[in-house]
């Protein structure tokens, strides 16, 4: 089958799910990106076609939509929304995070669901896909507050989840404090101690090197990109993108590999260290983002470094660039620039951190690129090994943590090759696209139309 007939069937499969799904624009781009991938896979294996799969998979198994009452410390009574896109659990239970954030909205958490399915299924851990959250803002809200949103936002969810069912676990605004109290109010509504959530304490249930799992796994990714080309991170300058949780422990991972950060952003602008983001520096990102909660701008003021307001760090010269903030922060002309400057990795820690312009542009000009479902699957894998170590009753050290962890990545990367490998170069997105849906495809088409 010719491109212009591929083509035309995307189209025509698109229509169908911009009029059942009107005004989600990033559900849209998620699905558009999978199925130019896919439509061609699935002409050449028509059982897939037959049963339809393509279009089940891009329909939620179940969304929940519920209210969040609860009480600030003005005593004024505050709603909130609250969301659970359970999307599909062929291959095992949901999994997939919470996110507490003004933007949050049934669109946004519909894509983040859609691309968990495939993230999940890459990673060679047996979970399905969901994605939940609320438009809840934890920003300058005490632990109090959060406390009691929290609680009602559970009150509500502990009926729809639970370990053999659905698993949430964090994402944006939803950290160790927020998945204590959650936590905490499930195990008071059920009267049991079970692993419901990932993410948890330490000493109560949680897997050592979870937090650092997301971004450790980008590196490791980006490290299994470069090897195709018999280089290593070691030597190379790295522009990262956020200063929260991923672009943190990325920034640890890059540095302890030997490579050199120069850049770290927050949504008020960006810093740039040509010197480097060294451990110490870090341990002060760390206090000023987790404890102080504070912006980055200070980091600038500390060290004397460039601090440029309202922008993202996509101009800076690079070889390497882990987007680790947000869906859509790389457009097309920062593609363009990067590239210019010399930029020839993009290992994405974000999800969806590229538009599909900019995607086109890395496919286009060849370079490494691990889009997200693939490069940032460490913090879903690593999440798995906890609801292992949970059904166990059992931790592993962090070396064994972190070997795995590795181990899975190595995986990832191997099965997008597999599916990926084309005439001169490794086409990452077709890889992960294809990789994360054959096991999940063939899960469907053995339980039969359900």
């Amino acid at each position: 089958m010719s491109n212009n007939a591929y083509d035309k069937q995307v189209q025509e499969f698109m229509a169908r799910i911009k009029a059942k799904n009107p005004g989600e624009d990033e559900f849209h781009q998620a699905v558009h990106e999978v199925a130019e991938s896919l439509i061609p896979y699935i002409e050449e294996n028509p059982q897939y076609k037959e049963a339809k799969i393509l279009e089940r998979i891009a329909e939620p198994e179940r969304v929940i939509l519920f209210r969040i009452p609860w009480v600030d410390d003005k005593g004024e009574v505050q709603v909130n929304k609250g969301y659970r896109i359970e999307m599909n659990s062929a291959i095992g239970p949901y999994k997939g995070g919470l996110r507490f954030h003004p933007t949050v909205n049934l669109g946004i958490l519909k894509f983040l669901a859609f691309e968990q399915v495939f993230k999940n299924s890459l990673t060679t851990l047996p979970m399905g896909g969901g994605k939940g959250g609320s438009d809840f803002d934890p920003k300058g809200k005490s632990d109090n507050e959060v406390m009691r949103f929290c609680q009602s936002f559970m009150t509500e969810l502990f009926r729809h989840i639970g370990p053999n069912t659905d698993v949430p676990a964090g994402d944006i605004g939803v950290g160790g404090r927020e998945i204590g109290f959650l936590f905490g109010q499930y195990k008071r509504l059920r009267n049991e101690f079970t692993g419901v959530l990932t993410g948890k304490g330490r000493e109560w249930g949680g897997s050592l090197i979870r937090p650092e799992a997301t971004g450790y796994g980008a590196t490791y990714f980006a490290e299994e990109m470069l090897k195709t080309r018999g280089e290593s991170i070691k030597g190379k300058t790295v522009a990262i993108s956020g200063s929260g949780n991923v672009a943190q422990f990325a920034t640890e991972k890059v540095t302890e590999m030997g490579g050199k950060v120069v850049t770290l952003s927050d949504s008020s602008g960006f810093i740039y260290d040509k010197d480097g983001i060294d451990e110490e520096k870090l341990a002060y990102v760390m206090h000023l983002k987790n404890v102080k909660r504070g912006r980055i701008r200070e980091y600038a003021d500390k060290y004397g470094v460039e601090y440029h307001e309202g922008k993202r760090p996509w101009g800076i010269k690079c070889d390497v660039a882990m987007p680790n903030a947000t869906q859509n922060e790389i457009n097309e002309e920062d593609a363009k620039t990067l590239i210019k400057n010399g930029c020839y990795v993009v290992s994405e820690g974000a999800n969806m951190p590229s538009t599909p312009e900019a995607v086109e542009v890395y496919l286009e000009s060849k370079i490494l690129y691990g889009p997200g479902k693939a490069a940032n699957a460490g913090g879903v894998a690593v999440s798995g090994l906890e609801m292992s170590q949970n059904s166990l009753r059992f931790s592993w050290t962090r070396e064994e943590v972190d070997e795995k962890l590795q181990r899975i990545m190595k995986d990832i990367h191997a099965q997008c090759e597999k599916f990926g490998k084309e005439e001169d170069f490794i086409n990452y997105v077709k890889g992960a696209n294809v990789g994360g849906f054959v096991k999940v495809a063939d899960a469907m088409l053995a339980q039969g139309i359900v």
